[in-house]
């Protein structure tokens, strides 16, 4: 599994960070992602980033989050600017495509309007 953490409540136009620490290879090897799961929606995946670096993002969070990892530290990260009352989920992170059997349980944010 994939634990990631960082998250908590936040006022809307707030920031936060989110960690995911991840084995070497599992880093090396794959696409990663963060994903997140709103209360009634479907999972989603919001920002990823190739072992080269190159990003991608879902148009909802372009421009607010930043996805960046850290090779030495096998850790991956999103920054989250401006959050807005929607980016209210549970936030994973897995590689892309997402693999069953790393999914952790997630670091729930909360942002406040």
């Amino acid at each position: 599994q994939l634990q990631a953490c960082g998250g908590g409540l936040v006022q809307a136009g707030g920031s936060l960070r989110l960690s995911c620490a991840a084995s070497g290879s599992i880093l090396r090897l794959n696409v990663m992602g963060w994903y997140r799961q709103a209360p009634g929606k479907q999972r989603e995946l919001v920002a990823s980033i190739t072992s080269g670096g190159s990003t991608n993002y879902a148009e909802a969070v372009k421009g607010r989050f930043t996805i960046t990892r850290d090779n030495a530290k096998n850790t991956v990260y999103l920054q989250m600017n401006r959050l807005k009352p929607e980016d209210t989920a549970v936030y994973y992170c897995n590689r892309v495509p997402a693999y069953s059997g790393f999914w952790g349980q997630g670091t729930e944010v909360t942002v406040s309007s």
